[in-house]
């Protein structure tokens, strides 16, 4: 028996090794050329390394903010969403993987039959038993060889999709990071709008006063004193939608947050500083660092190896099955000389199926070209990305100093036009409040342009991929 069996083994080990030979069909995977630019628009790269290779406290040192990220990182909605994408993707990467083993399904069966007489075409002959009772249990096998590597590119787009939703959640990471950081700093920034403002309002109830001083003592006229009424009620009612701003922003961070809208702990503007030494590393660097270009390329993979998965079906495959057990008529001998087995190794290729085989094919190189598209154009966005985010923190800065001295003169230029109007008739109360109003604007923008700084060093480090390495 054992001879028989190795009669029809070794011809299908052989066939196998000489499909073997044919070699797979499939490509060999080379990251795709984006053509990307090895310098970065007018900055000259002076380092290799780079600020996203930091943790995010390190770039943020607010403790108060540090809180809020982490209670964000914990809470968020869409980071929760992502995770469960892992799950399901490493789910079908396991699945993947198992469908290199063969399967094996046991069975057992009890079958009580009746024969018509008739239909045994016997004659009046009596005493024939037509009930049968058959015992069956068994145990069944069947595996794919992967000749052409279906099973092969199966399994590396199941794990390129893998990475891809890996890669996926670390986007949303470093996005929730930088969200929280510059909803942060427009709320700090709000608060110091609103308490110059609210200050602001205080002088003008004191110009109010003066002008009405002034009036009686007939250094001005009583244009002065409605203007300054005026002036007092323009900045009372600004102060409600400096409000109202900071509570839509403060409902937008704790959505950001994953908890329900209300009060948001927070220090003050004038506490916040910015990491000193800006590196941005080579623009290679951003291949391992930014999780939307790792995306962009495990897309681009799976998109790959699908191609390859859908020229294999223009292949036969080979499958072998197998099934033995024990059948009996009777329990009382089902161990005894019941024993049967069968293996069978064999080719099948679909006869009508090239069309459909064909227009599998089309679909997939569709897919991977679109793929290719989109990780290209991930890769322009990012130059893009760094490139303002540098711009942005480069021109803060240098506006904060000229803001500085505007603020300065401006200051100097209310005190000398307030003593002009008391002790002269040259100024009237129109010059005053135009200085003072330009104080008040110097003073909000000297506001944003901290808030502008601010917000680009976190933006700066998240367009260069920081925010998800530990």
């Amino acid at each position: 028996m054992k001879y028989r069996t190795l009669r029809y083994i070794i011809p299908l080990v052989a066939m196998i090794l000489l499909l073997n030979s044919c070699g797979v069909v499939n490509k060999k995977y080379a990251t795709p050329d984006a053509e990307f630019s090895e310098s970065y628009r007018d900055t000259a790269v002076q380092d290799t390394t780079s600020i996203a290779t930091l943790h995010w406290k390190e770039i943020i040192s607010d403790s108060i903010l540090q809180g809020l990220i982490d209670q964000g990182l914990q809470n968020n909605l869409d980071l929760k969403v992502a995770i469960e994408n892992i799950n399901q993707a490493q789910a079908s990467l396991v699945q993947a993987k198992l469908s290199f083993f063969p399967s094996l399904e046991g069975s057992a069966q009890v079958s009580k039959s009746k024969t018509s007489q008739a239909s045994l075409n016997l004659g009046n002959i009596d005493g024939i038993n037509l009930n049968t009772t058959s015992y069956l249990s068994q145990l069944s096998s069947s595996w794919e060889i992967d000749v052409w590597g279906k099973l092969r590119s199966n399994k590396r787009s199941a794990l390129a999709s893998f990475l891809k939703t890996e890669a996926a959640t670390r986007v949303i990471q470093t996005q929730l990071i930088s969200d929280i950081a510059v909803s942060y700093y427009s709320l700090l920034a709000l608060d110091a709008q609103l308490e110059i403002t609210q200050k602001t309002l205080e002088n003008r109830i004191g110009d109010q006063e003066t002008m009405k001083l002034l009036k009686e003592s007939a250094v001005v006229d009583g244009a002065a004193v409605v203007q300054s009424e005026a002036s007092r009620y323009e900045i009372e009612a600004s102060i409600p939608d400096i409000e109202l701003s900071i509570l839509q922003e403060e409902n937008a961070l704790s959505i950001l947050l994953g908890r329900a809208p209300g009060n948001i702990e927070r220090s003050t503007i004038e506490n916040q500083t910015t990491y000193p030494d800006l590196k941005i590393g080579i623009p290679s660097s951003l291949l391992s660092n930014r999780p939307d270009i790792i995306e962009a390329e495990m897309a681009f993979r799976a998109a790959f190896e699908d191609v390859n998965l859908a020229k294999t079906y223009f292949y036969p495959s080979l499958t072998i099955t197998a099934n033995g057990g024990l059948s009996s008529l009777s329990l009382s001998d089902f161990f005894d000389n019941s024993v049967f087995y069968n293996l069978v190794g064999g080719l099948t290729q679909p006869i009508f199926a090239n069309g459909e085989n064909k227009a599998r094919l089309k679909i997939n190189e569709s897919v991977q070209q679109q793929a290719f598209y989109d990780y290209k154009a991930t890769w322009l966005n990012t130059g893009g990305e760094i490139s303002n985010a540098l711009f942005l923190y480069k021109k803060a800065k240098e506006k904060q100093e000229a803001r500085a001295n505007q603020i300065s003169a401006l200051e100097k230029s209310v005190e000398f036009t307030e003593a002009l109007l008391k002790y002269t008739s040259t100024t009237n109360y129109t010059d005053v409040l135009t200085t003072k109003n330009n104080l008040l604007s110097a003073q909000l923008d000297g506001v944003s342009d901290k808030q502008q700084e601010l917000q680009a060093v976190v933006q700066l480090y998240r367009a260069l991929g920081g925010g998800w390495i530990n």
